[in-house]
């Protein structure tokens, strides 16, 4: 597809409405025509690429004794409370908030800015994590506030970067609260309305346990709080898009949660019930934070990780070089190159992403790399350098089928050669290229034939092993994680149409992968034996 197409005005309007399919968010429905499925060359604001993975060797790595400190098995243990989502989410804006941070140390404290039309609210905050199946653990709970309705959000001219410039509501402190993802629940007095504030009480340290990255990047930049996002505007064309957007605003989507629910929640309730040490951060941590990742066991990458900086690629990359296992378990990561710049309430605030239009940025024209896909110039780094697959196009919808069912990363799923799981590619999909850096040697697991926008190509399941003895897992579609909770037969049409097959293969796989990886260099006991010839029939 030629570039001015792929950057073209439906893309924003397409790419927010493939999200709000996945979430579930009513504001963003009824949209025009999804539009944007790319050719493997990529171009300005589109997309391009593919994926792999193969071996056949047992899963026999074990989860080394977790280093000292937080407790995952202790804190599952632990009553859950089921009654943590939100019911009655009331009128658009009956409450909604956020927090002055992104993550917290534990002991540390944040500010609270809420805005409602109740004359009182309480907080509640909710650990997400496994509990038995509740999910969440009620770990604290304010008295009733007095509720104020703030002030009406603003808009740059020059960035349509929506502003808010409301008050502190209340300052929370987490003394006692555990390490690890949470979701804050606000409740208006009289029953007016509820919303959630996600805030991440991240890990000093790494060493020795699998890191969980929320990806509060990719959250905000699809964020439409306001009326504008990294893709459109309140018209749905991509030239009214925010250039930079801010953290200072609620979440839209799933009740104030962000992408949370959809793309992460799953993942981490599989791995607290697994029990293996888990450490908690975010992605605007990882790039600020250089040595943060050292002697981590592996480093998590979820369902919808796309935003990425110059600065926290090189410390994944750092990472794996060292040793530390990468799982990337969703599709379209590390695509896009970001800035992150202080807002008024402090660093790392503001995501700047100019696309197509990075000549436009002050900060480029300053010598900052530009704001544009990690695969085009300037500066053209295409992403399978990291990852072993590249990002091939959007929509889709079609079977995931195993083409190398004796790897050990299928051990104990029964899966054969050629069994197909309906819906489980989609809706963003990668490949293996070797027409982009392509690291070896790479396996491929899943090898699913894909019509994208009437284009023939295929969604790849990859693993490799690096020099280092780090192993490098990509699932090559974005509704992995999705599929961890996928139950039923798929026909009521909820979650895609998913059903319990692809549900109890994605739980499998993913069990067999955070054992592997938590064990140490996957590599070393499980190298990757490089399949692509047989596969893809070249070299």
């Amino acid at each position: 597809m030629d570039q001015e197409h792929i950057s073209g005005d439906g893309e924003g309007a397409g790419r927010r409405r493939f999200l709000a399919i996945a979430t579930g968010a009513a504001t963003a429905a009824g949209l025009g025509a999804v539009a944007g499925c790319a050719s493997g060359d990529g171009g300005a604001d589109g997309q391009g690429g593919d994926a792999a993975a193969g071996g056949s060797r047992a899963a026999s790595g074990k989860p080394s004794p977790g280093p000292a400190g937080f407790d995952v098995k202790a804190e599952n243990a632990r009553p859950g409370n089921a009654d943590w989502p939100v019911t009655k989410a009331g009128a658009a804006r009956a409450i909604e908030g956020f927090s002055d941070r992104v993550s917290v140390l534990p002991g540390e404290s944040f500010g609270l800015y809420v805005s409602t039309t109740a004359p009182r609210f309480t907080v509640s905050a909710y650990r997400m994590g496994w509990y038995g199946g509740a999910r969440a653990r009620l770990v604290w709970r304010s008295e009733a506030l007095p509720g104020v309705r703030q002030p009406e959000h603003t808009v740059d001219s020059g960035t349509r970067m929506v502003r808010t410039r409301w008050a502190r509501t209340t300052t929370v402190d987490t003394k006692d609260w555990p390490e690890g993802c949470y979701l804050l629940r606000l409740d208006a007095q009289g029953g007016e309305g509820q919303r959630f504030v996600p805030v991440t009480v991240r890990s000093a340290a790494t060493a020795g346990r699998t890191v969980v990255v929320n990806a509060v990047a990719t959250w905000q930049a699809y964020n439409r709080w306001g009326g504008y996002g990294s893709y459109d505007g309140p018209g749905g064309g991509y030239a009214t898009r925010s250039l930079s957007v801010s953290f200072d605003r609620p979440y839209e989507y799933d009740d104030g949660a962000g992408l949370l629910l959809v793309y992460e929640a799953p993942l981490i309730a599989l791995a607290e019930r697994l029990g293996i040490p888990l450490a908690y951060t975010t992605t605007t941590d990882v790039a600020r934070e250089k040595r943060l990742l050292e002697g981590a066991s592996a480093v998590l990458s979820l369902g919808h990780d796309e935003y990425w900086s110059p600065d926290q690629r090189a410390h994944f990359t750092a990472a794996r070089d060292a040793g530390t296992n990468i799982a990337v378990l969703g599709a379209n990561c590390c695509f896009r190159r970001i800035r992150l710049e202080a807002s008024d309430l402090g660093p790392d605030r503001t995501l700047v992403c100019y696309k197509s239009a990075y000549d436009q940025d002050p900060g480029f024209k300053r010598g900052h790399p530009a704001t544009v896909d990690f695969r085009s110039a300037p500066g053209a780094d295409p992403e399978s350098s990291l990852l072993g697959v590249i990002y091939d196009g959007y929509p889709v919808d079609a079977p995931y089928v195993v083409t190398h069912p004796g790897h050990w990363l299928f051990e104990g799923t029964g899966a054969k050669a050629g069994d197909r799981f309906e819906h489980l590619v989609g809706v963003e999909y990668d490949k293996v290229d070797t027409g982009f850096p392509t690291p070896r040697p790479i396996e491929i697991l899943a090898h699913s034939p894909v019509v994208c926008e009437g284009r023939p190509s295929h969604q790849d399941t990859a693993y490799y092993t690096a020099p280092s003895g780090a192993g490098v897992f990509a699932t090559g579609t974005m509704r992995w994680v999705e599929a961890l909770d996928a139950s039923g037969d798929g026909r009521s049409g909820a979650n895609h149409g998913l059903d319990a097959r692809s549900g109890a293969l994605t739980t499998r796989v993913t069990e067999n992968l955070l054992r592997v990886f938590a064990a140490g260099p996957a590599g070393r006991t499980h190298p990757a034996q490089d399949n692509l010839k047989a596969v893809y029939g070249g070299a």
